[in-house]
């Protein structure tokens, strides 16, 4: 979790004056003097890994040595007291808040006490959580192992506190990831280089994952569920491990009762995935699931999809659907409750509205009170409804399952993570201010190269208010600052700011705008040089200063940084660079006009592609010493956008390129951003704002703040924007806007020109 404490770290130096120290801060290991950390004599296994993990951290950073010792009662000395607020231990300190911690989910405080530190929890895991919270304010970064981001060496390290210490809980109770896709990079890694042994995503591979999560305040897998994977319940020692780790396991939109399709039903030994023709066979099916896991922690889905993700067998009408599918959810009720001897609303569940669930849902389908409503964006990024008034009053509350990285049509991007960072906050903060505070799941891929994005959105989990619509970036100085050091900071930001930014004009992905299911062909990007000021080697020109800024910062990246330096700025960013250049230049080659550009530009075109290919190979054979061996692929699903365009683009696509070239080249274009606008008046407490970080220009425009509310005639907000034509004549007005979803899907946006009639208009 980023915070901007801080952190203090110095070397001792005998000056001859005695320095004033602010009593908040704790000096946590001193060259002087052994750190002694204190636990209680029953103190959980799981708080104890954190434990042993957090002195293995100081030690390698300080050398200094850390002695862990249990005891009853505080004692007189120094010392680093941790535990449960429950432990015989913790309850001898005589601190008011450690008290209210009693009965909170997942809640710590740390604080320093007489010549002493706290770390408290309200339970374990938020015990776990106060101690990788010290870690990280100590610049200990939670990728320390799936980033190789080593901390560099310090003889003292100084913990730099609030005067009232630190008392967090997490603003959405459920928290984490899900893993998917994985048939590029994470199952041909774990399979290959991480667990032969297993020869799939097994044990020791959800082990890294779990400690990964619980150093980034999460709670909650998805595991990897594509037909590469043998099911995480089919796997000796997964399901171990989630309880050793204390995770909370759950499963995506399309396995109901923890049951992965694709790799467990048999037809052959089964029939038919059908609830209305085989129902006895599905509940046998599902039961035998929950019959196993009854001492775990799970959060069940519940409902009904096919087999993969597509839709319900059964029912040929709509109405015939939704009268199954309310017939499966009133099966699963009865049968969870039966076998865990439970309230049915005691059972944390959730129903994923993906896909064509959302529209038997929005077509009347009737969820239990008790059930998580779980919304979905669009695969894009956009969320496609949230809860109204009567369905925030559900008792189940609601969640989002959200996309980081996405396979599926019209377009994949399983490669680079290049999700504007501000996007992801202005949609989740809209989610929560609108009741979406159960569940929150984001799609990551592989994790890696995902990094920065999974972090952020995991960190809005824990502290929605973290940031605002003017803040966000500060979030990724204080990431940059704690992986390369708080000189690099403001290079590193802004680099990936300017990385997502162009991604969010055209992913790197679907630089060919080529479908999947079905495949078609690359074609030429609509980026071209004959309107806007030439705006393709413009892009160009935009990606050769970001590699350059890259380059020019690298020199002063230390040494130790520099693995995790390739894999968290320099891959994704020259990578997208490439395969824009890859595009680009063969597009540049295809309108030049003389035989010697020609081939100039095409072979631009395939050093980019060779380019890509080399970063790979550096990735996969010697970073970090072939640890990441078959983790990253350059083409995922081998799509044709990650070819060598020459010859690709279609011959009748390119000609009407051109002629929309020439065409707009004769037109005059008049251009102004969201946040240039001149007047802005808001209606019934909506006002006008920016979104600092999101956008074409960085500068997006919204109302705030972003609940849902419908305004009547009469009522409409409006912004004013002034410009100058040079002549009279006929104009084409656009107007962007980011595609995001209103509950009816009835947005409705009205044009006026100076004093001529109001025109509305439905966008959909």
């Amino acid at each position: 979790m980023i915070k901007n404490f801080g952190f203090l770290a110095s070397i001792i130096m005998l000056t001859g004056c005695i320095q004033k120290t602010n009593p908040a801060n704790f000096i946590i290991s001193d060259k002087n003097e052994i750190t002694h950390i204190y636990i209680d004599e029953n103190v959980d296994s799981l708080i104890t890994w954190a434990i042993n993990d957090f002195a293995d951290d100081i030690e390698d950073v300080t050398g200094n040595k850390i002695i862990i010792e249990k005891c009853k009662t505080i004692r007189k000395g120094k010392g680093i007291y941790i535990g449960e607020f429950k432990d015989p231990l913790i309850k001898s300190i005589d601190n008011e808040q450690i008290k209210k911690l009693n009965g909170a989910w997942e809640k710590y405080y740390i604080k320093t006490y007489k010549n002493s530190l706290i770390i408290a929890g309200s339970d374990i895991r938020g015990t776990v959580y106060g101690i990788f919270e010290v870690a990280e304010q100590l610049g200990i970064s939670p990728w320390k192992w799936w980033a190789d981001v080593k901390p560099l060496s310090r003889e003292t390290l100084t913990l730099n506190l609030p005067e009232d210490g630190i008392t967090e809980s997490p603003s959405i109770q459920y928290r984490g990831i899900f893993l998917n896709d994985e048939d590029w990079g994470l199952q041909p890694w774990a399979a290959k280089t991480f667990e032969t042994e297993t020869g799939d995503i097994g044990p020791k591979t959800y082990e890294k994952i779990f400690q990964l999560l619980l150093r980034l305040k999460a709670n909650t897998i998805w595991p990897a569920m594509h037909p590469c994977t043998k099911a995480f319940y089919q796997i000796q020692g997964n399901n171990e491990m989630a309880k050793k780790y204390h995770i909370v396991v759950g499963t995506s939109h399309c396995e109901p009762m923890l049951r992965n399709n694709v790799s467990e039903w048999d037809s052959e030994q089964y029939g038919d995935y059908n609830f209305s023709t085989n129902k006895k066979a599905v509940c046998n099916y599902w039961q035998n699931r929950i019959d196993e896991i009854t001492e775990a922690e799970n959060i069940f889905t519940v409902g009904m999809r096919g087999i993969h993700d597509g839709h319900m067998q059964g029912g040929s009408y709509l109405t015939d659907k939704k009268n199954i599918l309310e017939n499966v959810l009133e099966t699963q009720q009865e049968m969870l409750s039966k076998t865990e001897k439970q309230d049915i609303k005691s059972i944390p569940q959730i129903i994923v509205l993906y896909k064509e669930v959302l529209q038997l849902y929005n077509s009347g389908l009737k969820v239990p009170d008790d059930i998580t409503l779980m919304w979905c964006d669009d695969n894009y990024g956009y969320i496609r409804r949230l809860s109204d008034e009567s369905e925030n009053k559900r008792a189940g509350s609601s969640g989002v399952y959200y996309h980081l990285s996405y396979w599926g049509r019209p377009h994949d991007y399983l490669w680079l993570s290049t999700t504007q960072p501000a996007l992801i906050w202005y949609e989740m903060y809209k989610a929560y201010v609108n009741g979406a505070k159960k569940i929150w799941i984001a799609n990551v891929g592989d994790i890696k190269p995902s990094e920065y994005n999974m972090e952020f959105f995991l960190d809005l989990a824990w502290n929605i208010d973290m940031v605002d619509n003017n803040t966000i970036n500060k979030h990724m100085k204080a990431w940059a600052s704690r992986e390369f050091g708080e000189e690099l900071a403001d290079g590193v930001t802004e680099i990936l700011t300017e990385y997502y930014r162009l991604a969010f004009l055209r992913r790197p992905e679907f630089m060919g705008w080529s479908q999947v299911e079905p495949q078609t062909f690359t074609r030429a990007s609509e980026f071209n040089s004959n309107v806007d000021g030439n705006e393709l080697d413009r892009r160009i020109s935009m990606y050769n200063e970001l590699i350059t800024m890259a380059d020019q910062l690298k020199k002063h990246v230390p040494a130790k940084k520099l693995y995790a330096w390739f894999q968290l700025v320099e891959y994704p960013v020259k990578c997208a660079a490439m395969i824009n250049y890859n595009f680009l230049y063969a597009q540049k080659a295809k309108e030049a006009t003389d035989l010697l550009s020609r081939e100039k530009y095409s072979q631009l075109s395939k050093e980019a592609y060779q380019h890509i290919k080399k970063m790979t190979s550096f990735y996969n054979e010697e970073l970090s010493s072939g640890k990441w061996r078959h983790m990253m692929s350059m083409n995922p699903r081998k799509l044709k956008v990650f070819n060598i365009p020459e010859n690709l683009f279609v011959e009748h696509e390119n000609n009407a390129m051109v002629n929309t070239q020439q065409e707009a080249k004769s037109k005059q274009r008049i251009f102004f951003q969201a946040d240039e606008y001149v007047k802005a008046k808001g209606k019934l407490n909506f006002n006008w704002g920016e979104i600092n970080g999101l956008g074409y220009s960085n500068r997006a425009v919204t109302l705030m703040p972003f609940r849902i509310v419908t305004f009547k005639e009469g009522q409409h907000p409006w912004i004013e924007y002034v410009f100058n034509a040079e002549q009279a004549g006929e104009f084409e007005l656009q107007v962007r806007f980011l595609p995001t979803h209103s509950n009816n899907f009835d947005h409705r946006i009205g044009i006026q020109i100076d004093e001529h009639e109001i025109k509305t208009f439905f966008i959909n």
